[in-house]
């Protein structure tokens, strides 16, 4: 099994996502897995600009639950890779983490503990079967705090419950881990492991 180590890095997409290189030169995937995080981080942060340009924070809601798994869903389908965005404490339960997710993310919390808000943290690491893993942490940026802070409209708090009854993505604060993107590379040959 090879593993690279989870690690601080710094931070080059915004406060959402935070990724810096650990040597890659034999590790394609690592690269791939990169650039499909960065994809995705980059699109989301687009969309939900636009979505609250047009329609505030309810706007904004609807990227999260409509367009996020949608792009997930595209870069999925285009990369051959399970792509996603997962969560300890999150929304939308189809978001829940799987447990090998949900040790990265608990290890996660652990680095960034003390941490500046802007260092980012990710994991990869191929297993005996093949399979390879990834996640690049998500910090809790100003815009995030809106829907995810500890204090929520009350037009904006109705809609929340109504659409999660069981929200747990809530009372986050500037440069929390709010998450992490998720990458996981069927064995070569095996796209039934997406």
């Amino acid at each position: 099994m090879k593993t690279v180590s989870i690690r601080t890095l710094p931070a080059y997409i915004a406060a959402a996502l935070s990724v810096a290189c650990l040597q890659a030169a034999d590790e394609p995937r690592l690269d791939e897995s990169r650039a499909l995080v960065q994809s995705f981080a980059a699109t989301l942060q687009s969309e939900l600009k636009k979505g609250l340009s047009q329609g505030g924070p309810v706007g904004a809601i609807s990227v999260c639950k409509d367009k996020a798994p949608q792009v997930a869903s595209d870069l999925s389908r285009q990369s051959g890779a399970k792509v996603r965005r997962t969560s300890l404490r999150f929304r939308n339960p189809a978001n829940a983490p799987e447990p090998w997710e949900r040790s990265v993310l608990l290890e996660f919390e652990r680095q960034a503990d003390g941490a500046e808000p802007a260092a980012g943290l990710e994991h990869f690491v191929q297993e005996a079967d093949g399979t390879i893993r990834y996640m690049a942490v998500i910090r809790t940026g100003a815009v995030c705090l809106t829907c995810h802070g500890a204090s929520l409209s009350p037009e904006l708090a109705a809609i929340l419950d109504a659409d999660y009854p069981h929200d747990r993505a809530l009372g986050y604060s500037l440069g929390d881990v709010r998450g992490a993107f998720s990458v996981t590379w069927p064995p070569s040959g095996d796209a039934s492991s997406r």
